[in-house]
């Protein structure tokens, strides 16, 4: 952003952009950004959270392939508006991809479930039974 200061524009540090710890952001190898997501595993499931503000459940497409989940969405958006002599149109276009390779013979993926609400996808993924942690088992001695 450039500030107007007595007449003289002033930039940001450009060693400071270029410097900085750049494995932090968000973008992919693509130049576009992905949301944010975290990821916690308990007991009984995995919930992955992904910040996605702004869309509809339906802009998401969620699959699994031989274990790999897979988030994407694609999202267009043109407004277009009209004032006296001139038209202004605005395009916005908005589409990421993120996969996630879950733990083989852990989950069970028929259960999977996904809920869309204020602006967080909630992605919860069932453990199968067998691989859920087993109370301690006390052997008597005879």
């Amino acid at each position: 952003m450039l500030l107007k200061s007595k007449d003289f524009p002033v930039l940001p540090n450009v060693f400071n952009d270029f410097f900085r710890d750049w494995s932090t952001s968000n973008f992919s190898d693509t130049n576009t950004t992905l949301p944010a997501v975290n990821i916690k595993e308990s007991e009984n499931d995995f919930i992955v959270d992904v910040a996605v503000p702004g869309m509809e459940k339906e802009d998401f497409k969620i699959d699994l392939d031989n274990d790999i989940l897979t988030i994407s969405s694609e999202k267009t958006s043109n407004n277009e508006s009209s004032n006296d002599n001139y038209t202004r149109k605005e395009y916005s276009y908005l589409s990421f991809k993120r996969s996630f390779t879950l733990p083989k013979g852990v989950v069970d993926s028929d259960k999977i479930n996904a809920i869309y609400k204020n602006g967080e996808l909630k992605i919860t993924i069932p453990k199968l039974e067998e691989a859920k942690p087993k109370p301690v088992k006390v052997i008597e001695v005879m």
